[in-house]
């Protein structure tokens, strides 16, 4: 039997954590690819979770009504979930902003008339410029030429892409991969180094010392099985549950500060330079118009 999201009649008020930017929604752990770093341990054999489509729903309702800007989809592949579509529109009613962070290695070609809409934005992964070391790193033949192929449509199309790389390997075509980027007219490139979580963790529990500080700073993560977090890589110290309490009660809870108390402070908070040295894929302006 489905749990849905508890219905409480009261209206969410303000988060008293301060000005939330961000609530990114794992609406999915199923992927097409199985990346050896994966924050998710995502997979084709992954499921959608627990939570509902009409748990999002409500999710995205209260965001909304929280004054949250903008949420951010993604798995996981976002697009593997039935009701990504409809998720966005519903975000996009409500005066949202909307990211979806996509392998970008399937779409549908009626998709991309939604992914044109004003107020929404696309962003991926990138590893290489040599299609040989990106696809070893998805583990999946033919994700780099696929993956190519849908950033460049999505320019072409001019819809706003970010990407975010990752760097794995000793020896991996970093900087060649920034460049193939900057070339195919992608501006917005973070680079940041593998986190040990999820698929890269070393240990059963990650180290919070491996997230960058920022966990809980304009953001918080919702996870397949309705869990909050300060970000999708803080999964491994959840601070409650939507489909036990409304968002807006969770949020600057006890448990909630006990999490943010947890994170080690960075050196400083201020603008960043090009690299931002934040966790992928999260979402941190920097000085640098590269990001």
């Amino acid at each position: 039997m489905e749990t849905h999201v508890t219905a409480i009649a009261d209206s969410p008020t303000r988060s008293p954590v301060g000005l939330l930017t961000t609530l990114e929604l794992e609406i999915t752990g199923g992927c097409q690819l199985k990346c050896t770093h994966c924050l998710s341990n995502s997979s084709p054999q992954s499921t959608h979770g627990t939570m509902t489509a009409d748990d999002w729903r409500t999710l995205i309702t209260d965001a909304a009504a929280l004054d949250i800007p903008q949420v951010q989809l993604i798995g996981g592949e976002p697009t593997l979930n039935p009701a990504w579509t409809d998720l966005v529109s519903l975000a996009l009613s409500l005066g949202r902003k909307v990211e979806v962070y996509s392998n970008l290695f399937h779409i549908r070609p009626h998709w991309w008339s939604l992914l044109s809409r004003e107020g929404v934005t696309l962003a991926t992964s990138w590893y290489s410029d040599d299609p040989d070391e990106h696809d070893a790193i998805t583990t999946r033949t033919g994700s780099y030429l696929r993956t190519r192929a849908n950033i460049q449509e999505a320019l072409r199309r001019g819809i706003p892409l970010r990407a975010g790389i990752v760097h794995i390997n000793e020896g991996q075509r970093v900087t060649e991969a920034r460049a193939e980027l900057l070339s195919l007219g992608v501006t917005q490139i973070n680079t940041d180094r593998v986190r040990a979580v999820g698929r890269a963790a070393t240990e059963e529990t990650p180290d919070v010392a491996e997230l960058c500080g920022r966990c809980g700073h304009g953001r918080a993560a919702v996870l397949p099985d309705g869990s909050l977090a300060l970000c999708v890589l803080s999964r491994f110290m959840p601070c409650g549950n939507v489909k036990d309490k409304r968002l807006a009660d969770i949020l600057g809870s006890p448990e909630w500060w006990a999490a943010v108390e947890r994170i080690p402070a960075r050196p400083h908070m201020g603008c960043t330079p090009d690299d931002s040295s934040d966790c992928d894929p999260a979402n941190t302006t920097a000085c640098d118009p590269a990001y």
